[in-house]
């Protein structure tokens, strides 16, 4: 386990980069329980979970915005035109909250990118807000994920577990309650 924990740190960057394009939450939240455990450096994955979190979300604007036919018949989108309907009904309510919003929502974090493109949203605004809220949702979720791994692991310390279970448990439990969010949101 101790290799594969000093592998990851030696790719660990790289890991989140690739992996932030797309959404990244996991990758985020490993990166910071890594970070805590003095493998990573947890300011360098708060920045290259937010840069590349943006860069995946201006690829995705710029898909919506140059590639609307391809987009709109592809068999993803007619699946989940639920998740399309509650996306627009978010940007119709405001889409600054929606650009903010959509980076915690599993599901939505990819469509609402896209659908702002779709509708030829302004590049620039979007752009700016999108910086500001990758930025914010890299920073909560990193700190939060760092001081609460910090936590659980002084409790395993005080209990005498192994402490190479904290990332498992950790990460088992977010997704758990990743998925009941999904399930009771959208």
């Amino acid at each position: 386990m101790e290799d594969i924990i000093n592998s990851i740190s030696s790719y660990g960057y790289i890991i989140i980069f690739f992996y932030s394009l797309g959404g990244g939450f996991f990758a985020l939240v490993g990166g910071a329980i890594l970070a805590s455990i003095g493998k990573l450096d947890i300011l360098l994955v708060i920045l290259t979970a937010g840069i590349s979190n943006m860069v995946g979300d201006m690829f995705l604007f710029y898909l919506g915005k140059y590639h609307k036919r391809d987009i709109t018949h592809h068999h993803f989108f007619i699946k989940h035109r639920r998740k399309f309907a509650y996306s627009k009904i978010l940007i119709k309510r405001s889409d600054i909250f929606a650009i903010f919003l959509q980076k915690y929502i599993y599901g939505v974090k990819t469509i609402v990118p896209i659908l702002l493109g779709l509708i030829n949203y302004n590049f620039s605004k979007f752009a700016l807000l999108n910086l500001f809220a990758s930025l914010i949702w890299a920073i909560s979720i990193g700190f939060g994920s760092f001081y609460f791994s910090n936590g659980v692991r002084e409790f395993f310390n005080e209990y005498h577990i192994h402490p190479l279970l904290l990332p498992i448990l950790f990460l088992f439990f977010l997704f758990l309650f990743w998925k009941w969010i999904d399930k009771k949101i959208l």
